[in-house]
């Protein structure tokens, strides 16, 4: 089974020019997607006016072999080792998602692609590959949805009951499963059973590439730019604060805003009174 591409019977039922022309759409999609993120949430607007800011408040310059250094760190340790995670349990079960889909993804155009060539021996490679990658995308997902995954009974919620954020680890979940138990059925004869896991299959990878805008799949093309920016103002000695804010106290911010009272409790001085903090939506 796990040595036998799942696409070659496939191509039987369905043309792999078909099958190709699906996988351009979906990367179409991410594309399309991940831009109307941007040009919603204003990301890029966002990183540029941060790194403005951060640069007047440099004590010092950084050149182009420090930042050349300090990109390399970024990549491999945020992006490459996912060090932003305290958790260890957390940290594992990212770098299981995050790996097990990069492997998965890859093998699927390839095998995809490879059609109808890739049926023979030196194609065995890529079939281990992909069910090796879903399978790391099941343990490091259902660890996290079902051991690690904020404690939402403190909120009122169950374990199963899903929101709109939590579309992208379904979708995610539900791909890799049911390719696992296409591949497993298929295996064994096919039949009903097998043609119900590819369309569950079909529907969930499709789901997960055409909701980019509404899910986080487009919040792992921030988080490099978000670390890099971070650690350059560490670098050059800039500050990342929120602006001083004045007393509510003050007869101008009381003129200015005569509905908010004088003591807010444990509430932050800045909530309510319509100052928008300088924080993306995507995080």
């Amino acid at each position: 089974m796990i040595t036998s591409n799942p696409f070659a019977e496939l191509s039987a039922l369905i043309p792999p020019a078909v099958m190709q022309a699906y996988v351009v759409l979906m990367i179409l999609l991410v594309i399309g997607g991940t831009l109307l993120d941007v040009i919603h949430k204003q990301s890029a607007k966002y990183f540029v006016q941060r790194g403005q800011s951060l640069k007047k408040l440099a004590k010092r310059e950084v050149n182009i072999v420090e930042k050349s250094g300090i990109a390399v760190s970024t990549l491999a340790n945020e992006v490459l080792a996912s060090g932003e995670f305290d958790n260890p349990d957390r940290r594992k079960s990212h770098l299981l998602m995050m790996y097990g889909f990069v492997i998965f993804v890859v093998t699927t155009a390839l095998m995809i692609f490879g059609l109808p060539a890739a049926e023979g021996d030196g194609w065995l490679l890529l079939p281990l590959l992909w069910h090796i990658g879903a399978l790391m995308i099941c343990v490091g997902g259902y660890w996290f949805w079902l051991k690690i995954r904020v404690d939402v009974r403190s909120e009122g919620h169950q374990w199963y009951e899903v929101e709109r954020r939590d579309l992208f680890i379904v979708s995610l979940l539900l791909t890799a499963t049911f390719a696992l138990v296409w591949s497993l059925l298929q295996a064994l004869g096919g039949g009903v059973l097998a043609g119900i896991a590819l369309v569950v299959f079909i529907v969930a990878a499709t789901t997960l590439f055409s909701s980019v805008f509404w899910s986080k799949f487009a919040h792992m093309f921030y988080k490099p730019a978000a670390a890099f920016q971070k650690r350059m103002a560490k670098a050059d000695g800039s500050r990342d604060k929120l602006p001083e804010l004045p007393e509510l106290t003050d007869p101008v911010v009381r003129e200015r805003y005569p509905d908010i009272p004088e003591y807010m409790g444990d509430n932050p001085p800045y909530m309510g009174l319509g100052i928008k903090r300088e924080t993306p939506t995507h995080y």
